[in-house]
């Protein structure tokens, strides 16, 4: 663990986050038709997927299918995602915001800790949309990578534009993991990942469509996540 400590320069984490202001989202099922609004405190959140280079410096790890360090990881499932904020927190010596009990397989989050973990999809869309209504944040050949652009495969971080507050790849390249369960009584465990990936229409990029799937044994090669931190108001 200490080899691992002195390989992680604190400042080039610190500079991974974007402050995200507070407010509220309006949030839409699909499915069920359902529409709710949900509050948002002001949080951290990283300006871009986890990379393959930060993943494999905490983990020694890397289950990509497509190879190199500034491209976003993947082929990921979320129990992956999470124990990877655990360790980065362990690591930085933050306070790890997930509990794991593989026996049973129950997950709980701690949203007061001061480590990392996923964002909730609330977080995620008001993020994606900076504040808006708007299902994308701009013409979606400019801030994404998508089936029409992306040449078939996954593309580093970083190079289309970002949103209104410095998020780049929200849309596109990956899907994202988010903490929530999407809808217990009918899917059970499943989790909700948001966003859309490389190799997908149009009409699945947007800050406002929702995926799910088992966090234990699901992973694709469009399929990453971002980490929050909580905000330090000291």
């Amino acid at each position: 663990m200490e080899t691992i400590k002195k390989n992680i320069d604190r400042k080039l984490i610190d500079d991974l986050f974007i402050t995200i202001p507070s407010g509220t989202v309006e949030m839409r099922d699909d499915r069920t038709k359902e529409i709710w609004s949900a509050e948002i405190a002001s949080f951290e959140l990283s300006k871009y997927p986890v990379t393959q280079e930060l993943y494999e410096s905490i983990t020694k790890e890397n289950p990509s299918t497509f190879k190199g360090k500034d491209l976003p990881v993947e082929t990921i499932s979320w129990i992956e995602a999470v124990n990877f904020c655990n360790k980065l927190s362990k690591i930085l010596g933050k306070t790890q915001c997930y509990s794991i009990d593989l026996g049973t397989e129950k997950i709980t989050m701690n949203s007061n800790a001061n480590g990392f973990r996923l964002p909730t999809e609330a977080e995620w869309q008001y993020a994606c949309q900076a504040g808006t209504k708007n299902i994308r944040y701009g013409d979606l050949n400019e801030v994404a990578w998508f089936k029409d652009n992306s040449n078939n495969q996954l593309q580093a971080v970083g190079q289309k534009q970002p949103n209104e507050w410095g998020l780049y790849d929200m849309l596109g390249n990956v899907w994202e993991w988010c903490t929530d369960i999407y809808d217990e009584t009918v899917y059970g465990t499943y989790r909700v990942f948001r966003g859309g990936g490389w190799c997908d229409q149009e009409r699945s990029v947007m800050a406002t469509t929702r995926r799910r799937s088992h966090p234990f044994s699901f992973k694709i090669d469009d399929l990453g996540f971002r980490i929050v931190r909580k905000l330090n108001k000291e």
